[in-house]
């Protein structure tokens, strides 16, 4: 992809400035690191740091009807949200697979907000819009705001500052909407992609670079490092987190990928008949957890074999976990090898390396 068709977020310039080195992702021009993944990933396990997130996509839906379109459209059951609430979900295609993973905010009982993967807001704009034959008004705001991910066990301690909402009380998957570095109505949620803890800030464009400087100046003491996109990943596998295009995608089930607890079957939506059928006869495959036992680093498409050299499935998502210092990674494999304490093998340059299914997250904290 020309860099001159990549999209800049509204802090693109200040990543650059930062000496951020920055590479095409979802069409965005965004910064993967800064001075080091492991250095970026330990930040946010430790302290706290900053992400970028604004390539993020952003729905609102607005109408008496809204709450009955995301309960078609959803699998999982947003009856069940109250005001200042959110709740993780997926977007079934109507063929047993996933359009997409998201975030469900609810205002009120008229309106709500759908965070989406950047890579989708297309696809998944015209998705929901397609089964929108309730007079729903959608808005897509994605090209207006801006989202920070402040993560870290320090964030609540050095952004309370900023902000007249206590920070300490806003539990994981709520979120307050108030004052936050000299603007008002900004969404304070807590519904990071860390597993450390922290906060996602949505802001106005036009405010972002304020934002972002009085952010790092509230966080100096705390030693705030802004984050880039190789710890994202690193730290949300360490956490078993799946990502779309990875883990899920339109070819895989919410039940093989264990969404089941985000697939509720006392509702009607897209997919909910073949999706019961499924969990009934049960599924012949599963996303599974594993360690290396030996030497070498799983990476995204390598296949895993048997203990006779038969591929079983591929590798989805594999790193060196920084945090453990063990080689950890995910992948598709038959439903009797995805038990905890499994052994399945994973073919680096053509070694087959033993590898122990295990239970998530990989990281305990």
């Amino acid at each position: 992809m020309e860099t001159e068709t990549l999209k800049n977020t509204a802090l693109s310039h200040v990543h650059i400035a930062l000496g951020a080195k920055m590479v095409p992702f979802a069409g965005y021009n965004m910064p993967v690191q800064y001075q080091g993944l492991k250095v970026e990933h330990e930040c946010v396990r430790t302290g706290v740091g900053v992400f970028d997130v604004s390539h993020m996509g952003e729905f609102i839906l607005k109408g008496p009807k809204a709450l009955d379109l995301i309960q078609k459209v959803t699998s999982n059951d947003a009856s069940k949200l109250t005001p200042g609430r959110a709740q993780y979900s997926c977007l079934p295609n109507g063929k047993g697979g996933i359009v997409d993973d998201l975030i469900v905010y609810k205002f009120d009982d008229e309106k709500y907000l759908l965070v989406v993967n950047a890579s989708n807001i297309e696809k998944d704009w015209n998705w929901i819009s397609q089964h929108n034959d309730m007079g729903v008004e959608m808005t897509n705001a994605s090209d207006n705001y801006s989202l920070l991910a402040i993560q870290g066990p320090k964030a609540a301690e050095a952004m309370q500052s900023l902000t007249s909402t206590d920070l300490s009380s806003i539990k994981f998957y709520h979120f307050e909407v108030g004052d936050f570095a000299g603007c008002s109505n900004v969404i304070i949620s807590a519904t990071g992609y860390t597993g450390s803890g922290g906060f996602e800030i949505y802001v106005k464009n036009e405010d972002a670079e304020k934002v972002w400087n009085k952010v790092f100046e509230a966080g100096k003491e705390y030693g705030i490092q802004p984050i880039g996109l190789g710890a994202r990943d690193t730290l949300r596998l360490e956490m078993g987190y799946c990502l779309y295009g990875n883990d899920i995608d339109d070819t895989t089930s919410p039940l093989e990928a264990g969404l089941g607890w985000i697939t509720k079957f006392d509702k009607d939506f897209i997919d909910k008949e073949f999706l019961a059928k499924q969990k009934e006869a049960g599924v012949t495959r599963k996303l599974a957890a594993f360690e290396l036992v030996e030497k070498g680093i799983p990476r995204h498409d390598y296949p895993i074999v048997d203990a006779n050299d038969n591929v079983i499935g591929k590798v989805t998502s594999g790193t060196m976990s920084p945090s453990l210092d063990k080689a950890i990674g995910l992948g598709y494999v038959p439903v009797e090898l995805a038990t905890e304490g499994s052994e399945v093998f994973v073919q680096v340059r053509n070694k087959s390396l033993k590898a122990v299914v295990v239970k998530l997250p990989f990281y305990k904290g």
